[in-house]
């Protein structure tokens, strides 16, 4: 449906925002595991049912890892030392043009492991980077991408 409305069983549009869809004992986040800033190189992980209220940055972080070290598809990320969580951005957000990162906003940077998720403005839907932040403070000095 067009804006993402869907229609109720009644017949009627629904026209709630996606993040206020499911509670925040059970979001969607997509994770944005990122390998390499100067090759763009980054894949997503969607998951699901993740508890806000009672979930840490840590928690995220071990949950994230753990998907890399075992699901198919992630060999190539695990040679990477994913240390650092950064909001990329939030439902109905705006998005930056750096397609890999947000640059701006390293407020946005989740330093505290003992912090709820929820504590830290997450909702259901929001886009989350995951990177190594030894490289990405690298990049930020010298944003050259090297793919084209």
């Amino acid at each position: 449906m067009e804006n993402g409305a869907t229609i109720a069983n009644d017949g009627d549009f629904d026209n709630t925002p996606t993040n206020l869809t499911k509670p925040t004992t059970a979001a969607t986040l997509t994770i944005r595991v990122i390998k390499s800033f100067t090759f763009r190189t980054e894949r997503s992980l969607v998951l699901h049912d993740v508890d806000l209220e009672s979930t840490t940055v840590w928690q995220l972080k071990e949950r994230v890892k753990q998907a890399v070290k075992t699901q198919p598809g992630w060999k190539p990320y695990r040679t990477v030392e994913l240390d650092t969580l950064k909001l990329y951005t939030q439902a109905h957000g705006s998005k930056t043009t750096n397609l890999i990162i947000n640059l701006d906003n390293d407020e946005w940077i989740f330093s505290d492991d003992s912090a709820m998720l929820i504590n830290l403005g997450l909702e259901n839907e929001s886009e989350i980077s995951f990177f190594n932040l030894a490289l990405y403070q690298a990049f930020k000095q010298d944003p050259e991408t090297k793919w084209e």
